[in-house]
């Protein structure tokens, strides 16, 4: 068919057929370059476990935590014995023009829905720095800043458990990383935060909570690498006096092969805590050893310890796990995980008493969703 050749008032407003077909295309390009890319994860777990559901929610952590009769205890993830599913995760992404990135993360919980994070992101700031502002998780420490589908172990750290609750470092505020211009990775941040943590913090008449950390990265040799950080978390705790607390944590990661690696973890925290009666200085660490056998099979072990406690305490508080995990397909993994854990007291009465678990989780991920660090 024969080109027509455009009237003279299509010339003069400029709307010729491949004006109109070039705008169409354009505004269809543009449309979808702002849908965010969108993330499905799922995860849920069989437990069995040698305490029941009941006594199992009147847990505290001598020292630490203490239970409440007329509170309830927060126990977000396999919490009883049987089935658990522990919560559906919705994770979004976009840019947001040439400045910003936007992510948004929500929990879908059984009986709860909660915005776990949203935030900006810079994307063009000058001199290796980087800003964030909204609701996450902080990038205090090793592992607070990993979400828990994320983590080599279905449990979190007890020291984190101990020192800042399931929740961890999870709040409202501001933050700016300043990458080193050195030949060695090393990376600055300081966060400002409002402080709605209340193991540790609490006191929220307004922001104040203060974080810094300084992380660096070097290879080892051709086939490990290395990563250490220092970390420091100054705020005012519900009674409005001072806490602070420091971590140090070190990362040792060796390439056996293309899929094979062996991994190294240990992290170390230390509380001093003011309040009415007096001073708390509290502390505790773990450290894990995961073997990555291939593409599909992994397994590892975990000691944790809270060796440090406020005066009459016992400073024996420890818990011993093993997982082993098989990963079908990249994005679907199942663990089996066995945990010892002697660092509970429960009931009115707050008595001591072992635990052991047995945990079959699955957990399940679709969509676009970013890689996790190692």
């Amino acid at each position: 068919m024969a080109k027509t050749e455009p009237s003279a008032e299509e010339e003069a407003y400029g709307e010729t057929d491949d004006t109109v077909s070039l705008q169409q295309n354009t505004q269809t390009f543009d449309q979808k370059s702002f849908l965010p890319d969108i993330a499905l994860i799922l995860d849920g777990s069989a437990v069995g476990r040698s305490v029941d559901n009941s006594t199992y929610e009147t847990q505290s952590i001598p020292g630490f935590s203490s239970y409440d009769p007329d509170g309830e205890t927060e126990i977000p993830f396999n919490k009883n014995r049987g089935f658990n599913f522990n919560y559906a995760e919705l994770a979004l992404h976009s840019t947001v023009g040439p400045y910003f990135d936007a992510d948004a993360i929500f929990h879908l919980h059984p009986d709860e829905f909660e915005i776990e994070e949203a935030y900006i992101t810079s994307r063009s700031l000058p001199n290796g720095l980087r800003a964030k502002l909204g609701k996450f998780r902080s990038e205090f420490g090793r592992i607070n800043a990993i979400h828990q589908h994320a983590w080599k172990f279905t449990s979190q750290p007890l020291v984190y458990e101990a020192l800042l609750g399931p929740e961890g470092i999870n709040d409202a505020g501001a933050q700016l990383q300043w990458v080193l211009p050195t030949d060695t990775y090393m990376m600055l941040g300081l966060e400002a935060m409002q402080g709605s943590n209340d193991i540790s913090f609490g006191d929220t008449e307004k922001n104040n909570l203060y974080i810094g950390y300084l992380k660096s990265s070097i290879d080892v040799g051709d086939t490990s690498t290395l990563l250490g950080g220092l970390s420091i978390a100054h705020g005012k705790n519900e009674e409005g006096l001072d806490t602070d607390i420091y971590g140090a944590d070190l990362t040792l990661k060796t390439a056996l092969d293309s899929y094979s690696s062996l991994t190294w973890q240990s992290e170390l925290l230390y509380r001093d805590k003011d309040t009415e009666t007096g001073n708390e200085k509290q502390a505790g660490y773990y450290t894990q050893l995961v073997y990555q056998y291939d593409q599909n099979w992994a397994g590892g072990i975990r000691y944790d310890s809270l060796f440090k406690n406020i005066d009459e305490q016992p400073e024996d508080l420890d818990r011993y796990t093993a997982m082993l995990e098989y990963k079908p397909f990249e994005f679907t993994k199942f663990r089996l995980q066995y945990t010892y854990d002697d660092s509970k007291a429960f009931g009115i009465e707050q008595q001591r008493r072992n635990v052991s678990e047995i945990l079959l989780g699955f957990t399940i991920e679709a969509g676009a969703h970013g890689a996790h660090a190692f």
